[in-house]
């Protein structure tokens, strides 16, 4: 007997390959969005059309200062997969109203503001991510439904310092 995915676990095994062509080895993620167990449109880490890569120049920091004083550095020179999901199916017209979307972890603040304004409905991610908190609270507060199938929490290089 076939021992056929379920959707779920389908658009995984895509959202994965997706995520191979990402280009920041600091975030090596994809996203697909789909509806009605159909793709519309798939996003993976990288810098915007035409401009390098991290792979190419290396990594664009910029330091994040917390509220407890903790100084982080994140790389800004690409796109999350998310927002290249979400940029794709607006330049070729494509409405994801009502859809699902699939990504490697939850959602940044800044792509779970986004995921609420194009109408997607449901979140499903792979693990959660360490800085997860305000994503969640803002999908529970807009009614998205939100699923994590791996509670282990995906962390990244501590390049933290403090003031």
């Amino acid at each position: 007997m076939n021992n056929r995915p379920t959707w779920d676990e389908y658009f995984f095994q895509i959202c994965a390959a997706v995520g191979s062509r990402a280009t920041c080895d600091r975030g090596r993620s994809g996203a697909v969005i789909t509806k009605n167990k159909r793709i519309l449109s798939t996003g993976y880490v990288g810098s915007p059309m035409g401009l390098p890569h991290c792979d190419e120049v290396g990594h664009e920091f910029k330091d994040t200062i917390h509220e407890d004083g903790r100084i982080t550095k994140h790389c800004v020179r690409t796109s999350h997969a998310e927002q290249n999901a979400i940029c794709q199916a607006a330049r070729f017209g494509i409405p994801i109203d009502g859809s699902t979307l699939y990504c490697t972890m939850t959602p940044c603040y800044v792509c779970a503001k986004m995921i609420i304004n194009s109408g997607i409905t449901r979140v499903v991610v792979q693990q959660d991510y360490q800085a997860s908190a305000e994503s969640r609270r803002i999908f529970k507060e807009a009614g998205i439904e939100f699923e994590i199938l791996d509670d282990t929490v995906k962390k990244y290089p501590e390049q933290t310092t403090t003031v």
